[in-house]
């Protein structure tokens, strides 16, 4: 059913999984929402609100740090929640998680042709039809299929081509946020983050409306476990790497935050469609600047995509390795070594997506936040069940305080998931409930077609082996 000759292959240096995870978290929203969350938590409040919620996403990373250590297999979450909680909880957790990555790499296709428009207003000609009442023009869709078309062949010629795109953008990235920051602390005016709390709306309150949106912020450090079987590291040191992206992340996002309220008053806020670029403008006194800004925010676009291949398509591919998706999904290339069927999967679910517009996949990408939450309750859950039931499993990279920090992470985890329940301020709606609801129902009947073809003692096998390292691919 699977081939042997082929091996998933040891090629990722820490700096490309550095990149690899930090781009991935940093993405478009940080263009696009910076202005909203010091309007709803005022400039302080929504940097505490960054420091609050990233303090939550660093313990949730601390037990997916020790278990990518200490079980540096393909899949991540499908690994470790396989040891702890058995073959359909992985399974559920595995697929929860591949929700929220396609939900990234189809919403980075809608967000690509988006971004365009800013920098050549009027392009998107063409009407199709309208969705949700938003008109979908051919020009529009065009561009979210090539950038689709685009990522799946970097994607399909290897991991090391994908690495090398993901370091030169984020890069890029990275150059033109540390221009904006000194030139913010320089130029800005401190009297402009006034105010520090949104003492309007309440403190609490605003504060809390933007930590609702903070965890989705650092999707992405995930990333990471799902590709742990492609990492050149010692093991200990993929743990830290993972931390280290994160405690990056928080920095990033916090200092964009102040940068933008020292040259932006609550007046030029509110008149900015995309505050970032707004304020960087006003630190160079030139339309290029902000111009430059938008091609960071195009950067972010392509890291998180590229990023997002690699976990989708390898949590699927892990997935199928075990029987728990049909087999043609395990193949790898023989050349490139890629798991090219759920890299083509991805790529369609990509290109088909701007078809659907903007609103649609709002949608989505709400729907498959709750699967990324749902899968931090399992690798919790999974940390703590292994720390009782395994306590002498080796972990290059051992967390401190493990019975705290993994109490805390699955409190916390909870608390994430009642976000999107009702009552909540960001409760699902209907439609997104429906995306989520027909996802996990194909999801089973997958499984339960799996479960007959191969059954559940292949399954066994098939796992065991990649836990004791005897077999590293399909």
């Amino acid at each position: 059913m699977h081939d042997d000759t082929t091996r998933l292959t040891r090629v990722l240096a820490r700096k490309d999984v550095l990149a690899l995870a930090f781009g991935a978290m940093i993405g478009w929203g940080w263009i696009v929402m910076t202005g909203n969350w010091i309007q709803s938590a005022g400039s302080l409040g929504a940097i505490v609100a960054f420091l609050l919620g990233g303090s939550v996403i660093v313990l949730v990373g601390l037990t997916y740090a020790e278990l990518a250590s200490a079980m540096p297999q393909v899949g991540g979450e499908h690994v470790y929640s396989y040891r702890a909680l058995g073959h359909f909880a992985s399974f559920l957790c595995t697929w929860a998680i591949t929700l929220g990555y396609v939900s990234v790499v189809s919403f980075e296709a809608v967000a690509l042709p988006t971004v365009v428009e800013h920098l050549f207003p009027g392009y998107a000609v063409g009407r199709m039809w309208t969705i949700a009442g938003w008109d979908v023009n051919a020009t529009w869709v065009a561009v979210g299929v090539a950038g689709s078309v685009a990522m799946t062949w970097i994607n399909y010629l290897g991991v090391r081509t994908a690495a090398l795109v993901q370091k030169v953008v984020t890069l890029l990235i990275l150059v033109v946020g540390i221009m904006f920051i000194t030139g913010a602390l320089f130029e800005g005016n401190t009297a402009t983050l006034e105010p520090l709390f949104n003492v309007q709306e309440g403190v609490i309150g605003g504060i809390m409306a933007v930590i609702i949106m903070v965890p989705f912020m650092f999707v992405g450090f995930d990333v990471i476990p799902q590709a742990a079987e492609e990492i050149d590291l010692p093991f200990r040191e993929i743990g830290r790497v993972l931390m280290i992206s994160v405690i990056l992340a928080v920095f990033w996002y916090a200092l964009i935050i102040l940068g933008t309220a020292l040259m932006l008053d609550p007046s030029a806020l509110a008149e900015s469609s995309l505050a970032v670029p707004a304020a960087m403008q006003a630190v160079f006194q030139a339309p290029w600047a902000g111009n430059l800004m938008i091609l960071a925010g195009i950067a972010g676009i392509i890291t998180s995509w590229n990023a997002f291949y690699i976990g989708g398509s390898r949590a699927i591919y892990a997935l199928a390795h075990a029987g728990m998706l049909p087999a043609f999904l395990a193949r790898l290339h023989p050349k490139h070594r890629t798991p090219t069927n759920a890299i083509l999967v991805m790529g369609l679910l990509s290109a088909i997506a701007p078809f659907f517009g903007r609103p649609a996949l709002v949608w989505l990408v709400v729907a498959g936040g709750l699967g990324i939450v749902i899968a931090y309750l399992f690798v919790a859950l999974s940390f703590v069940v292994l720390r009782r039931r395994e306590p002498e499993l080796h972990r290059p990279f051992r967390v401190r305080h493990g019975k705290t920090v993994g109490a805390l992470s699955v409190l916390l985890s909870i608390a994430l998931i009642g976000l999107y329940l009702p009552g909540s301020p960001s409760a699902l709606s209907m439609a997104e409930w429906g995306i989520f609801a027909v996802w996990m129902l194909l999801g089973l009947a997958f499984y339960a077609w799996s479960r007959r073809r191969y059954g559940v003692a292949y399954s066994d096998t098939m796992m065991r082996r990649e836990l004791e390292g005897e077999s590293s691919s399909g």
